[in-house]
């Protein structure tokens, strides 16, 4: 499990620094990382943390990729192992995850403006989830990511604007200079 953290977060070192393959380099990006979703409290930390075990069990997994250039950005989720048919809202938020939910801090917007909290402003990645207990989802966006102000998905518990925080995963997001 360890390793496959390790890993994860070499991938998404190395993709984010353009090396990682097609799109990387001075004209794009493109950003990889995956994790194994644990409790606050295990004795091995993961940058994905369940906070809610009925809705988002320790062991399901995310992946949370992201590709941009001059003209925006594409953002994609993929999760397995969560609870099979369930419709969940998820959204890039402005902090890293911590034990306590609120830790992400509110959802990253484009425009900074709390009467423009919706899918045009912000990166939403709502989905349901198959028998099976998987999704996968991508946005575009005509635009990037400011430096330093995304750092997480939060997944939530119903679809859309809010609901109470079931899971986070701290992603090393990119950013154009």
């Amino acid at each position: 499990m360890v390793a496959g953290m390790v890993t994860g977060a070499l991938a998404a070192a190395v993709l984010a620094a353009g090396g990682g393959g097609p799109g990387g380099g001075v004209n794009g990006y493109w950003v990889k990382a995956d994790a194994t979703f644990s409790p606050p409290t295990a004795f091995l930390p993961s940058p994905a943390v369940t906070y809610d075990m009925k809705l988002v069990p320790a062991a399901a997994s995310i992946t949370v990729s992201q590709r941009g250039d001059a003209n925006g950005m594409t953002v994609g989720l993929s999760v397995r192992g969560l609870v099979a048919g369930h419709a969940y809202g998820a959204h890039v938020h402005q902090k890293a995850c911590g034990a306590d939910p609120a830790a992400a801090g509110g959802h990253y917007q484009h425009v900074v403006d709390p009467k423009l909290a919706n899918a045009q402003n912000e990166v939403w990645l709502d989905f349901t989830t198959d028998t099976a207990g998987a999704a996968s989802v991508k946005v575009r966006k005509a635009w990037g990511l400011r430096a330093g102000e995304a750092e997480s998905v939060v997944i939530h518990d119903a679809p859309g604007g809010a609901g109470a925080r079931v899971a986070c995963f701290t992603v090393p997001f990119e950013s154009l200079p």
